[in-house]
């Protein structure tokens, strides 16, 4: 017994060692602050990299928009993506708590009846052989496994760190979800001007061809005018189903990813919509440095989670080589009849240890540390791949917003006089200074300028919610 005790006693010393890598943090070489060169956007994260970030948890409300608000809420609580990905941490925390609980030992409770008759080639008739006799027993059984290598503690690293992954996941989810949201509404707030911009025009050729007409039955106009002012006209009307067609798949996506339901799904699509002009450009972006941002992405702290786990897996496959070692206790009753399972003298107990390990497996646990070791390197690469990744979107995103800040305000300036040139055109050409084609191409102009002006402020707009998202969304 009391060999047995110290060999129990080593086990259980030895059991604090754990086979495989410790997962060691990886170094990143980015710079301090924000490189100039590409923008001044976030020139004060420089100074103001510890200010508090509270006020862009909400991001998207910094556009100042109730009914973008809305949308976002009710994605946030009804898009299938979503909820299964809040399911998956669900899984993943059940994971976690099955893995902590193979540290403790278990307790069970058995008990059985049984009947048999032993031959008397056996057991000898004076003790009982050839007569058919029952037995009853009651036990409680402690069975407990000793972590000799670490695997049961590996197997906690990795269901902590996949909990992790699941957590980051979804927070990865989310600010796709909320970015795919916000650029979607941009998007139909743009066909949206585009379609009432077609409409203005179409009323203002539909003028000019009644005063072409009008003057043609004066004779003071030709065929020639006229003609070209039913073209423009029916050119003008043209353009209507393109944008139709753009609103409608527009706000089927819209739908989708605000969760709608398949009823809603089937039915006309009503949102309440602002008016692009009426968002609010933010002039002020979260105070984050690069040397902060990979704390700040989720896609980058998942990636991060997965490599933890990935090192882990890697102990576990190595402590599955080697021998394990259980350990069980049994405490109990056991008598041929029911009624002296209590009495005195039925006691039953028994102590052992096991231990089991393999010898010869062609190669079945070698390859499966080959398999670990294959995806921790993978989860290496995947972790830089996302870390680049990060910097890329930061840095396109800065670049990108700068220009389409530059388009927009060239825009703006083109539309004005274009605009401009059309109103002093109209009063020409209804005084008689002008002819019908000089006209027409101001026309052609002022359209065309009030397309590419909604598409500029659109641009700008999705390069401020790409700008939120590569910074890492909310905070």
């Amino acid at each position: 017994m009391h060999k047995f005790t110290l060999t129990i006693a080593a086990a259980l010393i030895m059991s604090g060692c754990a086979m495989g890598p410790d997962y060691q943090a990886q170094e990143v070489d980015v710079p301090d602050v924000w490189n100039e060169g590409h923008s001044d956007i976030l020139a004060l994260a420089n100074q103001q990299s510890t200010a508090n970030t509270e006020q862009w948890q909400q991001w998207w409300t910094q556009y100042q928009d109730p009914a973008l608000n809305t949308l976002v809420e009710r994605a946030l609580d009804e898009n299938l993506s979503l909820q299964i990905q809040l399911s998956r941490i669900e899984q993943a925390r059940s994971q976690l708590g099955l893995s902590q609980s193979n540290r403790w030992p278990m307790l069970s409770a058995q008990a059985s009846a049984a009947r048999e008759q032993q031959p008397t080639t056996i057991m000898p008739t004076a003790l009982g052989g050839g007569e058919p006799r029952n037995q009853f027993s009651i036990a409680g059984v402690l069975s407990y496994e000793v972590d000799l290598w670490g695997r049961v503690s590996r197997q906690r690293e990795a269901a902590t760190a996949m909990l992790e992954q699941s957590i980051f996941g979804t927070e990865a989810i989310r600010l796709n979800l909320i970015t795919d949201v916000v650029s979607t509404y941009f998007s139909l707030l743009t066909i949206e001007q585009q379609w009432q911009a077609a409409l203005d025009m179409i009323a203002s050729q539909e003028q000019t061809l009644a005063i072409e007409e009008y003057r043609y039955e004066r004779c003071a106009s030709s065929p020639l005018n006229v003609r070209r002012a039913q073209a423009s006209l029916a050119s003008a009307k043209a353009s209507l189903p393109d944008l139709e067609e753009a609103a409608q798949t527009t706000r089927s996506a819209l739908a989708m990813l605000v969760g709608y339901t398949p009823r809603e799904m089937l039915e006309e699509f009503k949102f309440a919509e602002g008016e692009l002009n009426a968002v609010n450009q933010p002039t002020a972006f979260p105070p984050i440095a690069p040397s902060e941002l990979l704390q700040r992405r989720p896609d980058v702290r998942a990636a991060e989670a997965s490599l933890k786990a990935a090192s882990a897996e890697v102990g576990v496959a190595v402590a599955q080589r080697f021998p394990s070692l259980n350990l069980n206790a049994l405490l109990g009753t056991a008598a041929v009849d029911t009624s002296d399972l209590f009495s005195s003298g039925s006691e039953t107990w028994s102590v052992s240890a096991d231990l089991a390990g393999p010898i010869f497996d062609f190669g079945r646990r070698r390859s499966a540390v080959e398999t670990a070791e294959a995806g921790l390197v993978m989860a290496e690469l995947e972790y830089q791949q996302a870390v680049v990744s990060a910097l890329r979107d930061t840095r396109d995103a800065l670049v990108l917003l700068k220009i389409a800040e530059q388009r927009l305000t060239a825009t703006e300036s083109e539309y004005k006089a274009i605009a401009d040139t059309y109103r002093l055109a109209e009063m020409q050409y209804e005084g008689g200074a002008i002819g019908f084609f000089e006209l027409l191409e101001t026309q052609r102009a002022l359209l065309n300028i009030e397309m590419a002006l909604s598409t500029a402020r659109s641009k700008q707009l999705t390069a401020s919610t790409n700008l939120f998202k590569a910074l890492g969304g909310g905070w």
